[in-house]
């Protein structure tokens, strides 16, 4: 099972879903991509994945063009921007979903409260995503 999870920045909401996946069920081909990467993964992502267990410090931004000819079983936007922007595959995609969630890299507020949204949109992603994986994948 090939899937990719899709993104605006790939910096935060795509890395924890596409980590939570491959965490789940190691037989998964999981990739992660942003419409418009950004340098690097957020902190406050790695952070609060930690927290968890869940490691994601040596991933990087992808451009979604990188994976454009590739054929996935499962294309994922999770938020509304990379819904909009979401390229046309060449590759064959069998199916297309979107789980949305908040940006959790547009939080304000003292590091504690940042911090917090963080964990919401961490707790949120990883709901979804395993909801997901006994429906769709099991």
């Amino acid at each position: 099972m090939k899937i990719l999870i899709l993104c605006t920045g790939n910096s935060c909401r795509s890395q924890m879903a596409a980590a939570f996946l491959e965490a789940f069920d190691d037989n998964l081909e999981v990739y992660s991509a942003g419409t418009l990467p950004s340098e690097r993964v957020h902190p406050e992502a790695i952070q609060v994945m930690k927290e968890i267990g869940v490691d994601i410090a040596t991933k990087s931004p992808t451009a979604v063009t990188e994976f454009i000819h590739h054929k996935f079983d499962y294309v994922i936007t999770v938020c509304d921007g990379a819904k909009e922007a979401c390229p046309v595959f060449t590759g064959e995609v069998k199916n297309r979903l979107h789980i949305g969630f908040i940006d959790p890299a547009e939080a304000h507020g003292t590091p504690e409260e940042i911090r917090s949204v963080f964990r919401q949109v961490r707790n949120e992603i990883l709901v979804d995503f395993f909801a997901f994986y006994r429906i769709e994948l099991l």
